[in-house]
């Protein structure tokens, strides 16, 4: 074959190579003549460009392409600068596409000089950059956000190395440990850890170095530099490169010490209640029996003197010494109702119908609702139900529908409406009459107390409404009133929903 042909062959293959290792890595090729005043710029160079291969750029549109401002100004600079001193050029720009995109590239330039020392041309190569550039800016700035964050962050933060040691450690940790940044780098954290928390500590770690687990968290205590403890939530992660190879840990240390105390504070003040409710039902034991058999043997006695010897009771004290016994025996029955409510706190909620308890209520006591001419309309739904203690609804609604009777307004006739709703966890009942009212602005705070009456009634005890009000409480219950004197009052039980 002929030697002119097979150097065109040869060419023509190293322009294929040349052409295919510009496409792959987007770069191209430019040229400016001085002495002609004319521009070329390769295929890849007019891609990068985004204009047509039939495209004829010229000096002054080459500039323009630059994005106007510092990148326009610096390549003029830099462009001028290598015609007049020779200096070349190697520097990254933005550029504005023919069809309007942003674009990073790298741009180099060369002086060309002729045989007297003028430089006749200037050219170069010119890269697409874009995509490289643009996530490299984007992990500077994420670095730059996880450095703000690591120095500023108002918890405790750390860089840990793989053998423990401290890589870096942020001002709130060191506020929180007692150790400079400088200190804290010839530690390991397994120098501060307390030892009953290392090996849970270390062990978690392993498992991550073993890719069983990509983070953990755990409440340990570290060593303050003074020696107190310090309770902290430590939350780990592992940083690997992309190769998948461990790095370091990241470590993020919350102070919850006074958390702590708080929980220790309310686990002691929990067995104090613990003792005081023993306590407590150990009172009521002695409410329900002791103290109700000797009033009850001290009242047996006196009738017996009163009987065997009723000379004895001629006596001017005798009656003074009956009327204090009666008191006695009447103190020791009004504690032990209230013993019986404190001392069935703790016993299970059923399912109960409340329609059924009210209706119950009312029929057992028709004979004084017929006596005071009243009307009860109970208008509750018959499917509702609610969690509560058989016992104490029966005394519940049997002492309010005794009360709006006992104290009706003597200008009319007795009117009580019984409603309910659900809401939420409770069923809302209201219970409204027409009767007396209670002047709430003097007696509000006191309305269920103990022996408190607030009508001039000869049977009032003050025991209904303040043994009501423990009952509801003890099947996890409340109850508000609402009342305006000679207008009647509406009493509103909330009572746990059966549903919830």
């Amino acid at each position: 074959m002929d030697s002119n042909v097979q150097n065109t062959q040869q060419i023509n293959e190293d322009n294929l190579i040349f052409d295919f290792m510009q496409k792959a890595a987007k770069i191209g090729s430019y040229e400016v003549d001085l002495i002609e005043q004319t521009v070329f710029w390769s295929k890849v160079t007019k891609q990068i460009h985004e204009v047509g291969l039939d495209y004829v750029p010229n000096l002054e549109e080459g500039i323009n392409f630059y994005k106007e401002g510092e990148n326009r100004q610096r390549i003029t600079e830099l462009f001028n600068n290598c015609i007049e001193t020779g200096e070349k050029f190697d520097a990254e720009f933005q550029i504005i596409t023919a069809t309007g995109k942003e674009k990073w590239v790298r741009s180099i330039g060369a002086p060309v000089y002729n045989d007297n020392n003028t430089c006749i041309k200037v050219h170069g190569v010119f890269q697409d950059i874009h995509e490289k550039t643009k996530a490299s800016r984007k992990l500077a700035l994420n670095e730059e956000r996880f450095r703000k964050i690591f120095e500023y962050a108002a918890n405790g933060m750390a860089l840990i190395a793989l053998d423990g040691t401290w890589l870096q450690v942020n001002d709130a940790l060191c506020e929180m440990i007692g150790y400079t940044s400088e200190e804290f780098l010839k530690l390991t954290f397994q120098d501060i850890t307390h030892p009953d928390d290392l090996y849970s500590d270390v062990s978690l770690l392993q498992e991550m170095l073993q890719n069983k687990r990509d983070s953990y968290k755990i409440e340990k205590r570290y060593f303050h530099r003074n020696g107190y403890i310090i309770w902290a939530l430590l939350s780990v992660s592992l940083v690997k490169n992309n190769k998948g190879k461990p790095q370091h840990f990241v470590s993020q240390i919350n102070n919850i010490t006074e958390r702590k105390k708080a929980a220790e504070k309310n686990k002691l003040l929990l067995e104090v209640t613990k003792d005081q409710n023993t306590r407590l039902l150990n009172f009521a034991h002695i409410v329900s029996h002791n103290l109700r058999s000797h009033s009850g043997n001290l009242e047996m006695l006196l009738n017996l003197m009163e009987l065997d010897l009723p000379e004895a009771t001629e006596n001017e004290f005798f009656p003074m010494l009956k009327s204090a016994v009666d008191h006695l025996q009447e103190t020791v029955e009004n504690l032990n109702e209230v013993a019986v409510v404190n001392t069935k706190t703790t016993e299970s909620l059923t399912a109960e119908n409340l329609f059924h308890y009210i209706e119950k209520s009312i029929d057992s006591i028709k004979p004084q609702i017929l006596e005071s001419n009243a009307t009860f309309q109970n208008n509750v739904n018959k499917d509702i139900h609610i969690k509560g203690i058989a016992a104490y609804l029966d005394s519940i609604f049997l002492n309010f529908f005794t009360n709006t009777l006992k104290y009706k307004n003597p200008n009319y006739d007795p009117l009580v409406v019984i409603d309910a709703e659900i809401k939420d966890e409770y069923v809302v009942v209201k219970i409204e009459d027409n009767g007396l009212g209670i002047d709430l602005e003097t007696y509000g705070e006191k309305l269920f107390g103990m022996y408190k009456t607030f009508h001039k009634h000869k049977d009032s005890r003050g025991l209904g409404l303040f043994i009501t009000k423990n009952q509801i409480e003890a099947m996890g219950g409340k109850i508000e009133v609402k009342s305006k004197v000679n207008k009647g009052t509406t009493f509103i039980l909330y009572l746990q929903y059966e549903k919830n």
